[in-house]
Formats: structure tokens, C-alpha cells, sequence
């Protein structure tokens, strides 16, 4: 893949996600590896519907040098750094906010899957890595030591969650499956706490978007 369809790439993706609800706002962020020593990564605190491919940035997957790119990197750009780095087989980074899995990080506890494409494609269980302020090497510290070749999911205590992939489809089908995870396991919570008000707020705010 060359800079510029890895650039068109990853604006497609991100207008994809954002009509989709996983991506809100400016909140999250995606990166896509480009060779060996760049990847691209989407600009800091921009709308998604309004970037063009000249925004994304190209930075070197070393250091975070900026190569190119007319906004300021993602301040999450380390965090997917550190896993693609962990990852040579990985193409791609997504970190989302998505409200479901994002609302489970306030439970910090890992996620276990059920559903047999989710186990396949993420692994048996996804894990809640320590909380850290976002956009510091801390966070990224916290989730690169805990990747690991079979397993393509990370929650982030009361933040969101990062999903890895071969390619761009690939880790948004790895937020999809994760979102629906997420809110299988707020059910069966519910189920069996009626009177819990965390889990009813959360299928409660479920229900009123889909609506």
C-alpha cells in the first residue's frame, strides 16, 4: 500500500465508523501501517467528516517523527505505535469510544467472549488494561505490554477500547464484535441484577439510540 491510498484509506474508514456510532464527535482515532517505518494516523481533535486525505498524517512508527500530513498527529498516536509495533502482523489500529464497550471500562474487569465469530476474531477474553490519562506514554505503556499475538482487543479503564486487524476491515469488524460482546454481557448482567442501576442505564441508553 502507498501513502496515499493508506491516507484515502483511513479517511474512508473513519466517516465509516463515525456513521456507525463508533467513533462520536472527535473522540477516537485510527492508524494504518504504511511499510516497515510509517504508518498514518488521523489528525488531533478533527471532524470526520470534514478531513480529506491531505490531514492524515504520516509519521515514523520509531519515533513519531511527522512526515506529512497538514493537522497535528493524533494525540493517541503512540498508543497505536506501541501496538503495531507489538504486532508486525497487524495493518491497523482503531481506538474507539464506542458508547457500550466504553461504558464496561468503568467496570474494569476483562470482557470475556461468547459468540464464536468474536472468539475467533478477538480471543477468549478481552482484557482492561490500567487506567492512564489519554494521550500519554503511560496509556501507551499500560496496552502495548499487554498485546499479544492472539488477541485483538484492549479495554482502557474509563476510556474505550483499541482493536487491531490485518487490515482496516478487519479491525472494524473487531469493534463490531466487541460492541456486541459488550452489550450481551450488560443483558445477562441485567438478568440476573434486575435492580443494578449501572446495567439498566446503560441498556436504557442502548435502547434510545437505536431508536
Amino acid at each position: 500500500m502507498n501513502e496515499r491510498e493508506a491516507r484515502e484509506a483511513v479517511v474512508r474508514t473513519a466517516v465509516a465508523l463515525a456513521d456507525q456510532g463508533y467513533l462520536a464527535g472527535v473522540g477516537g482515532n485510527l492508524a494504518l501501517r504504511i511499510d516497515a517505518e510509517r504508518f498514518a494516523v488521523t489528525p488531533s481533535a478533527s471532524d470526520y467528516y470534514a478531513m480529506t486525505a491531505d490531514d492524515i498524517c504520516v509519521l515514523r512508527l520509531d519515533n513519531l517523527e511527522q512526515l506529512a500530513g497538514g493537522g497535528k498527529p493524533s494525540v493517541e498516536s503512540g498508543l497505536h505505535a506501541r501496538a503495531l509495533q507489538a504486532r508486525p502482523d497487524c495493518m491497523a489500529s482503531v481506538h474507539t469510544h464506542q458508547p457500550v464497550a466504553s461504558a464496561f471500562t468503568l467496570l474494569d474487569r476483562p470482557l470475556p467472549m461468547h459468540g464464536a465469530e468474536a472468539r475467533r476474531l478477538i480471543g477468549a477474553e478481552v482484557p482492561m488494561c490500567a487506567y492512564a490519562p489519554s494521550g500519554t506514554s503511560w496509556l501507551a505503556s499500560n496496552v502495548g505490554k499487554r498485546v499479544r499475538a492472539d488477541l485483538n482487543a484492549y479495554l482502557m479503564r474509563n476510556h474505550g477500547a483499541v482493536c487491531l486487524g490485518a487490515t482496516l476491515e478487519d479491525a472494524c469488524t473487531v469493534v463490531r464484535l466487541l460492541e456486541q460482546e459488550a452489550i450481551a454481557w450488560f443483558r445477562r448482567a441485567l438478568a440476573a441484577q434486575p435492580d443494578n442501576r449501572l446495567y439498566r442505564q446503560t441498556l436504557e441508553f442502548l435502547e434510545e439510540d437505536l431508536r
